[in-house]
């Protein structure tokens, strides 16, 4: 990928940003949708399988849910992309399953897998910051993982969307890269970019995506992202109002983001001898419940 010096604000707005993002990310559904990675045919013709993203997230998410896990429970999925994620969560027992994403095309694929699946699952369009703006309804679960908060300018929306539409007592999880892969190059291993968030956005071309095979085929190349360090997202779901369960930082990601990594059971990791950083974190939150003050 190539980057370049970060516009000034002058230059390229916010509104520009998201909305190249967005064309961005129509490029890519079309990729993904037909890529070896996400494997559409195969996860459509196995009613029983689950995709590695959501097995990650419930090992997170588990502990802070009945012994029943999702079954029964009312479920949003931010940031949702082409929905096996989503349509996974709803092979797994959730209820009233709804996902949102950016990207029209994303959200065009996933209703055709949804349907191929027999799943009544509401897709809506839109900002993942002004989620609460676009839902008229609540939810026991909100999920959101695997490279989503980068595409977001910032979080305090985000946070305060999240628990106005979590019911009282409903639990939230994100598990995404961890924010420090954004600030190193892995060969040589240093750091070489901002960690902490509140920064302009990083710009850059990439004619390609994490799936197999892509270099190319995406036409809407430019790429706008936004550093969110661990404490930015701790602390903006703090000051909305939820209540922190578990923090962690995990030896694994979903995808592989650079040479180094090889396969594992939870997806991708450094081999023995590789430097020990993390490579995944996993916030889980709670919307406390309301007190009777009667």
């Amino acid at each position: 990928m190539a980057f370049q010096n970060p516009p000034s604000s002058a230059a390229t707005s916010e509104v520009e940003a998201i909305a190249a993002n967005r064309a961005n990310w129509d490029d890519r559904a079309d990729v993904h949708a037909r890529s070896q990675m996400y494997a559409v045919d195969a996860f459509l013709a196995d009613p029983t399988d689950i995709s590695w993203v959501v097995r990650n997230d419930l090992a997170v998410l588990a502990p802070h849910l009945p012994e029943t896990g999702v079954q029964g429970r009312s479920l949003l999925h931010l940031q949702c992309h082409i929905g096996t994620d989503t349509v996974s969560w709803a092979r797994l027992g959730a209820v009233e399953v709804h996902g949102l994403d950016l990207s029209p095309n994303s959200l065009r694929h996933a209703a055709r897998i949804a349907e191929a699946d027999g799943r009544d699952i509401t897709f809506v369009e839109g900002d993942a910051r002004f989620a609460s703006t676009l839902l008229d309804r609540r939810f026991d679960t909100i999920v959101t993982s695997t490279g989503t908060i980068v595409w977001l300018p910032e979080l305090t929306a985000w946070a305060r969307s999240i628990h106005d539409l979590l019911e009282p007592g409903g639990v939230f999880v994100i598990r995404d890269d961890h924010p420090i892969l954004g600030a190193m190059q892995y060969e040589p291993w240093e750091i070489d970019d901002d960690y902490f968030g509140g920064g302009d956005a990083r710009v850059y071309s990439d004619s390609g995506t994490y799936t197999e095979d892509s270099d190319g085929q995406i036409a809407h190349a430019i790429n706008h992202e936004w550093r969110h360090d661990l404490g930015e997202v701790t602390g903006a779901l703090l000051g909305a109002g939820l209540v922190l369960e578990a923090v962690h930082e995990l030896p694994f990601m979903d995808w592989p983001a650079f040479a180094d990594l090889e396969p594992c059971e939870q997806g991708w990791r450094l081999p023995a001898g590789k430097p020990r950083i993390p490579l995944n974190f996993a916030v889980v939150a709670r919307r406390p419940r309301e007190r009777n003050l009667g």
